[in-house]
């Protein structure tokens, strides 16, 4: 039963000519989908309809081939022709009572125009962001113009689509924001004054207003606060005057800030509701409703967001991908059952990656279509069969609750007296203590099965899980990090001196550190390699980080917190070279190789720490697999996550979720999308 303090949730909101039926968003969010895989699309923001969201927002969806942001897969309305994938999105956010909103954009800056070769047009004449040689032609009154009618056209075709909410997209990658930006240097009436360099916002609300008619509402999605110093918009200086300029002519004010990066903070630099500060008064100068974000997760931050004044709507991107049936929990008041987001925006690497939609909380994410998961159904048994799961690792724990989930015996056996593996270990490292939600919701879920029973410190060996008498075993034993030097850039074991001690992340986590001088050497890339600098930092070392990559920690460059990993390791008085691949020890120095020219380079050292690879912990699967084919009793094993090829926890959890899924089942669904040769009449742009 629902708490009575969050009842103010399921209040309606007025957004003008209709009516959202409580006051939960889905703010536009990239998905790796997009135009190319509209099943997929569709059935993913079907099921956030399903889950309760009021407003179901596409991704950014380009108006005009001079605004083709390709190969970033993401939505078109250039001709009539792009109606029909975005109508099947609609239709799957109708069927739930939901209202469907497009976010029709128009890329400057950020557009190369690598697919359609049109030159690429802006408020000035500057080189596209980035490094494709390209450069965009400052807009002149007939472009404007131009823009204008793309704009109205594709709004036109919005409504044709079914979409109930047409927003006008003013983020920081568009070209109503780039005229606003105080970096507009024009010197006509589209530059200059605040009120100037609102106009073409001002014109793109009003042709949204017309092609949408009356049957649409408009919302407006902007920045309020750049976080680009006296440079760029301030709140507390234009940001909220912009907004009173343009008052009353959206139905909605969708409110962000900065860069994507700046907008989605990873929890290891930013904690929920962290926009809060910036939304002030901003309801002091319209009266039209306010949906902002923050990621956030709790029902009490939402309510008091709400009955504080401070916003009418709660918006969300990243907790919808993590729980698509948050607001149908809190509805119904089951709130130990909302999959809380972690921050960690693997999901925005999926958009790098142009590939569907991924979360580390939600395995069934992306695969909604193509594999016919949902994030709260699945199937049931097909036979009384018992499975032992070895390992309660993220692997482990959701391939237990899966298969628990459909109805059959498991028992869960961990070796340590803790649950959770590596998710408990790393959630203790600096910043990620939001990370151990990956253990703790399967944890809460788990306890409520009846049919799945859990031991903990039980170090199980081969003779022990064969007399367990199973009828299936299942492998989640994880894996351990390398201590040989072997990564991405070193494929043979390295000579290391006695003299220099070597340690690994799986040394640093169990409390066996270091001290002095420390070289830690980052083959892996990701978050690992920064987080145990800063842990060593905490510890009193004096660190220092050599990458073979051209940036430290290169892939948290797809999940937008590359430079603020830099920046906190620059704080912490961390020391980083790149370019530089590790070839050894001997007694005083760490040998380094430039990994362009190979010139070779020795620095002083009292300890190294090794972040490359890792190893699978398959002696059991080893030893279970060899008796088996010696012919010994001995039930189907079979192995995930870690234990099978280590990963990110993303990528365990999805492997412990596809067991489950799979288990049992002779033909399991694998869909594609694929492009229908059939004739279709030819569209035109204009």
């Amino acid at each position: 039963m629902r708490d009575p303090r969050f009842d103010i949730l399921f209040e309606p909101v007025k957004l003008g000519p209709v009516t959202a039926r409580n006051r939960f968003y889905q703010t536009p969010h990239c998905n790796g989908m997009g135009n190319l895989r509209p099943q997929a699309h569709a059935a993913m923001r079907g099921v956030k309809a399903e889950g309760g969201w009021a407003v179901i927002n596409t991704e950014h969806c380009s108006v005009h081939p001079t605004g083709d942001l390709m190969p970033e897969v993401l939505q078109m309305l250039w001709d009539d022709g792009d109606i029909p994938p975005l109508a099947r999105m609609v239709e799957a956010v109708h069927a739930h009572d939901a209202l469907a909103g497009v976010q029709l954009a128009y890329p400057a800056y950020y557009n190369g125009n690598r697919l359609t070769r049109e030159v690429p047009l802006g408020p000035m004449d500057r080189p596209v962001s980035g490094y494709h040689p390209v450069q965009v032609r400052a807009m002149d009154k007939a472009d404007i113009k131009a823009l204008l009618g793309w704009w109205k056209a594709a709004a036109v075709r919005a409504r044709k689509a079914g979409f109930d909410v047409l927003n006008v997209d003013g983020n920081f990658s568009t070209i109503a924001f780039q005229f606003i930006s105080p970096r507009n240097q024009r010197t006509d009436e589209y530059g200059g004054s605040l009120k100037n360099r609102v106009r073409l916002l001002k014109e793109l609300i009003e042709v949204t207003r017309e092609g949408g008619g009356d049957a649409c509402a408009v919302s407006v999605r902007l920045i309020i606060d750049e976080l680009f110093g006296p440079e760029g918009l301030r709140a507390a200086d234009e940001g909220i005057e912009a907004i009173g300029h343009l008052a009353e002519l959206p139905d909605l004010w969708d409110l962000v800030v900065g860069t994507w990066a700046d907008d989605s903070p990873t929890s290891r630099f930013a904690k929920e509701n962290d926009h809060e500060p910036f939304m002030v008064g901003i309801k002091s100068v319209t009266t039209k409703p306010v949906v902002g974000v923050g990621r956030f997760t709790s029902p009490d931050t939402m309510a008091g967001l709400i009955r504080r004044g401070v916003l009418d709507m709660i918006g969300a991107a990243r907790p919808s991908i993590a729980d698509p049936f948050l607001p149908k929990k809190i509805e119904e008041g089951r709130y130990e059952d909302i999959r809380e987001c972690i921050g960690c925006n693997i999901c925005v690497s999926s958009h790098f990656a142009m590939t569907n939609l991924r979360c580390t909380q939600n395995p069934t994410m992306g695969e909604e279509w193509r594999r016919g998961w949902h994030p709260e159904k699945i199937a049931a048994k097909t036979s009384d069969s018992s499975i032992l799961v070895v390992g309660a690792g993220p692997s482990g724990l959701e391939c237990a609750r899966a298969l628990g989930q459909r109805g059959y015996k498991v028992t869960l056996a961990e070796r340590e007296k803790y649950l959770g593996g590596r998710v408990t270990l790393e959630g203790k490292l600096p910043g990620l203590a939001e990370w151990q939600r990956v253990r703790d919701w399967r944890v809460t879920q788990l306890h409520k099965l009846s049919n799945v029973d859990i031991y903990m410190g039980s170090d199980l060996s081969a003779g022990d899980v064969r007399d367990f008498g199973a009828d299936h075993i299942v492998l989640a034993t994880g894996s351990r990090w390398r201590a040989d030097g072997v990564g991405r850039a070193t494929h043979r074991p390295l000579a290391f001196s006695a003299a220099i001690p070597v340690f690994t992340p799986d040394d640093i986590m169990q409390g066996n550190m270091p001290q002095g001088d420390v070289m830690l050497y980052d083959d892996d890339h990701y978050y690992m390699g920064a987080v145990i600098a800063e842990k060593l930092v905490q510890a009193g070392c004096r660190v220092t980080l050599v990458t073979p990559a051209a940036d430290v920690s290169a892939f948290t460059v797809n999940t937008l917190e590359n430079i603020r990993t830099a920046k906190r390791l620059h704080e912490l008085g961390v020391t980083m070279i790149t370019h530089r691949v590790l070839t050894g020890t001997n007694a005083h120095t760490v040998r380094l190789a430039d990994a362009r020219t190979g010139d070779v380079h020795e620095h002083r050292a009292q300890a190294v720490v090794l972040v490359t690879a890792r190893l699978p912990n398959s002696t059991l699967y080893d030893e279970l697999a060899a008796s088996a084919q010696d012919g010994g009793l001995c039930p189907g094993v079979s192995r995930i996550g870690d234990c099978e090829a280590p990963a990110a926890i993303f990528a365990a959890v999805y492997s412990g979720h596809r067991f489950a899924q799979e288990f049992e089942d002779a033909s399991p669904v694998l869909r594609r999308e694929r492009i229908d040769l059939a004739a279709r009449e030819e569209y035109r742009y204009v």
